[in-house]
């Protein structure tokens, strides 16, 4: 017997879903309902039940007392079990990101973590949805996206409106709906239909993007055998004036991206915008495989009312990391070159953080809940990020691999190894299995590199590794405001200090985030002007520098320090492209 669930955009002006949920059969000694306090591949404790703006629940028209028992969770009284058992919800929708819920008169978006109430008890029961189509003559192009399956062939309409269902809870929630008049570009890779919608006021070059896209997802499914394990995939993107970021799910991913990232009709080079939201595409769509159904043993399940904690954060999220872009290469959406610098600057990212000799990956990986997802203007000084830095773990194991093994193994062993023992129906991957894991995929013993690179601070020594690769790696001089140690920010026309860094002469003079900068030798400063004030200055002078701290004034003597040689560059030596190790790791699919 399927738990049945009706969703409808009560009042998109006020952003308000209305969720009925409806149980036939209930257990006479009452039932408990949850909803999750996070959504899986955000790790954070996000608390969605404080939506919630209205909860009751009733029998036979009649109410039934519902018992709040903690923040997320209801316990209904005794009830008579043959008689349904309903409980409707009003839920507040205003969270323009991908991990909640969206909904006003242009579109509506949720994720069912924050939509549906979990019974305890019967999660391994099927799970039916009926999305219904908004009320009034605005809403009669809105159309409905998702993978969720319809429940029959006939039970939702030509918009998508109607029921559709899911075998459990889990499968439920990993199936985001998107509501609206979007756009669509439509491909097939692999066998299979993808498809990507676009909601938000857009003009862009729909053949290009369905081209790339195509080109994409056929190098991924390339590298895990071609095979997807999914019958569709879709990609719903919201665009906006200024945004970025996704969350993958077992056979779609909800993405925002900026207007200006969508290819331009007409335009035949390949902006950095453009490249990035590719790259966002490959990331997520390589999680499909890597995180959703190759994932840490502690995942499996899922406890969606806690923390749930490892440390292997950077073998899902930084190996993602590495391989995104690569993805891009081996698809021949980039050249070799434009790789390599897109390689460099994570390499000088990682790099400009003092917190990476403090912290390691699979520390930050088992803090994400509370440093990486609850980062403040100190983290640059505290953490690392295991997107980044486990992007060059992946990277320095990689090449370690390839070089041992004369080019016959690579990192792409390990996760067509991890895919063929670890992949779905797995119990996942245990804590601390990775080096095991490496040497049955290529032979190779990591642990010394594992030891010291992902559970330790050292960083990767990148320059030695890609030496026999035919890759040189330098480093340049970055900005004068570098010399100070500071990161700023601009809020319109003011200009305030968004970190101070450790070892820096502003530390040390005195300065701090939050800083407000009004004058540096008693020219006024603005939000766009301090490269330029700092370029009429010399290594060595001592600047004055007025700021507002909170309302009051303040004069600082801070020195001017030379520039950091951080920028980081990767270039190919002559001859390079006859190695046989560098074709190897950069061919295409």
């Amino acid at each position: 017997m399927s738990i049945e669930y009706r969703v409808e955009a009560r009042n998109p002006q006020a952003h308000l879903f209305s969720v009925t949920l409806t149980l036939a059969a209930p257990q006479a000694t009452g039932e408990i309902l949850r909803l999750p306090a996070w959504i899986p591949g955000s790790y954070m404790i996000r608390e969605f039940a404080r939506n919630f703006v209205e909860i009751r629940a009733s029998q036979g028209g009649k109410a039934v007392a519902l018992e709040k028992l903690d923040k997320h969770s209801w316990r209904t009284a005794k009830l008579d079990p043959d008689l349904a058992l309903v409980v409707e919800s009003v839920v507040y929708a205003w969270d323009l990101s991908v991990r909640c819920a969206h909904l006003d008169q242009s579109h509506g978006f949720f994720n069912g973590t924050q939509l549906f109430l979990q019974v305890t008890g019967r999660e391994k029961q099927p799970h039916r949805v009926d999305i219904r189509r908004p009320e009034g003559a605005d809403f009669e192009r809105w159309k409905v996206a998702t993978t969720l399956p319809a429940a029959t062939k006939r039970s939702v309409d030509r918009a998508g409106f109607g029921l559709r269902e899911a075998p459990d809870y889990d499968t439920l929630i990993d199936h985001p709906v998107e509501m609206g008049a979007w756009q669509s570009v439509k491909f097939e890779a692999g066998g299979v239909p993808h498809e990507m919608v676009i909601t938000g006021r857009a003009v862009f070059d729909a053949q290009r993007l369905a081209s790339d896209l195509k080109k994409a997802c056929e190098a991924v499914l390339a590298h895990f055998g071609k095979r997807p394990p999914f019958s569709q995939y879709l990609f719903m993107t919201l665009v906006v004036g200024e945004g970025y970021g996704g969350l993958e799910h077992r056979d779609s991913t909800a993405l925002i991206c900026s207007r200006n990232d969508l290819p331009v009709p007409g335009e035949l080079n390949m902006s950095e915008g453009y490249r990035t939201f590719l790259g966002l595409c490959s990331h997520e769509y390589f999680h499909a495989w890597n995180v959703k159904r190759i994932k840490p043993a502690v995942f499996t399940p899922y406890r969606l009312q806690e923390e749930n904690y490892t440390r292997l954060l950077w073998v899902f999220e930084g190996f993602t990391s590495y391989y995104d872009d690569l993805a891009l290469l081996r698809a021949g959406l980039i050249t070799p070159a434009e790789y390599l610098g897109l390689m460099a600057k994570n390499i000088t990212a990682v790099e400009r953080n003092g917190g990476r000799l403090k912290q390691s990956v699979a520390d930050s990986s088992f803090d994400a809940w509370t440093k990486y997802y609850r980062q403040d203007e100190n983290s640059p000084n505290a953490i690392v990020s295991y997107y980044q830095k486990g992007a060059l773990v992946a990277f320095g194991l990689d090449l370690t691999i390839r070089a041992k093994t004369r080019g016959a193994k690579s990192l792409d062993d390990v996760m067509r190894h991890l895919w063929q023992h670890y992949g779905a129906d797995s119990a996942g991957v245990p804590e601390g299995a990775m080096p095991a894991i490496i040497k049955a995929a290529t032979g190779v013993d990591v642990r010394r590199e594992v030891a010291r690179w992902a559970e330790g601070t050292e960083d990767v020594p990148l320059a030695k590794l890609l030496k026999p690769f035919g890759i040189s790696l330098s480093r340049k001089s970055g900005s004068r405001s570098g010399g100070l140690g500071l990161r700023t920010r601009s809020e319109g026309n003011v200009l305030k200090l968004a970190n101070v860094l450790d070892g820096g002469t502003a530390q040390a003079a005195g300065l701090s985030a939050g800083d407000e900068l009004v004058a540096l030798n008693g020219l006024r400063v603005t939000g766009s002007n301090l490269d330029s004030l700092l370029a009429r200055c010399s290594v060595g002078d001592v600047l004055e520098i007025l700021v507002f701290r909170r309302d009051e004034l303040l004069r600082f003597a801070v020195l001017l320090a030379a520039p950091r040689v951080d920028e980081c560059l990767l270039t190919l030596a002559s001859g390079a492209t006859d190695n046989a190790l560098l074709q190897g790791w950069l061919k295409r699919a």
